[in-house]
């Protein structure tokens, strides 16, 4: 009897686990995250890019001390400006490669966490190539990076989810166009202008002396963008994405 009894129960189906929201988009994100470890394909070339943009920026605009404060912060976002155009058209380039955006919505995962883990993975990568850019600009520009950088830090840290959101959401408007790279292009840098703005300002405050509390403005700015595109690729990215 208890023979029978055990051969019963293990014929018994075992009750899986249902995968909740956030382990899909952790998911994806290590999808991608794996991808890029054995790649560097997305990083390498957009922190080579930005790097590059930092540097012929500070040799063209540098003119002397009393310009390196006006001059280092838009070099700073404008070359995390290109590096993002640049990150996003290749990351999703991966997805149109052999329909695997297809195969992606075809897996019971839900579209939010997609885009959820996807624009993780962008921010991640922008956050790799800032780490470069902040120091490297401070570098050329004669930056005190010591005195400017813990303000930076949270400059980066709240624009750059913004930009990382805004451009998942619409980077998956452009992944089946042939001229994705130019219409991304097109598309983003208008669309990115407030939250770039708003760093650029925030930084020069920064380069000219002003302590991190009295920018506060600029800071609720730029989170006030990224909890907008956040939540709205959260619920349009299913849409965007269906043929």
């Amino acid at each position: 009897m208890l023979a029978a009894a055990s051969s019963h129960s293990s014929e018994q189906p075992s009750v899986r686990r249902r995968t909740s929201w956030l382990e899909e988009a952790l998911i994806i994100f290590r999808k991608d995250l794996a991808i890029e470890i054995k790649t560097g394909e997305v990083v390498t070339t957009s922190t080579f890019f930005a790097a590059l943009v930092v540097v012929m920026a500070s040799l063209a605009f540098y003119g002397g001390p009393s310009t390196r404060r006006l001059v280092g912060s838009g070099v700073i976002w404008i070359s995390v400006a290109f590096a993002a155009v640049l990150a996003l058209g290749r990351g999703w380039q991966r997805e149109r490669q052999e329909r695997a955006l297809d195969g992606l919505l075809v897996t019971p995962i839900a579209r939010s966490a997609i885009f959820a883990g996807k624009a993780l993975g962008i921010a991640s990568f922008l956050f790799i190539v800032e780490l470069v850019v902040i120091p490297l600009a401070c570098l050329f520009l004669a930056l005190d990076l010591m005195e400017v950088g813990s303000g930076l830090f949270w400059v980066a840290l709240i624009a750059t989810p913004g930009i990382a959101a805004a451009g998942t959401l619409f980077g998956a408007m452009t992944v089946r166009t042939g001229a994705r790279d130019l219409i991304l292009a097109i598309v983003l840098f208008p669309l990115l202008s407030p939250t770039l703005l708003s760093a650029v300002s925030a930084s020069r405050e920064l380069f000219n002396g002003v302590p991190l509390g009295e920018l506060l403005d600029y800071l609720k700015f730029m989170l006030v963008f990224d909890i907008v595109f956040i939540a709205g690729g959260l619920s349009l990215f299913g849409t965007l994405v269906e043929r």
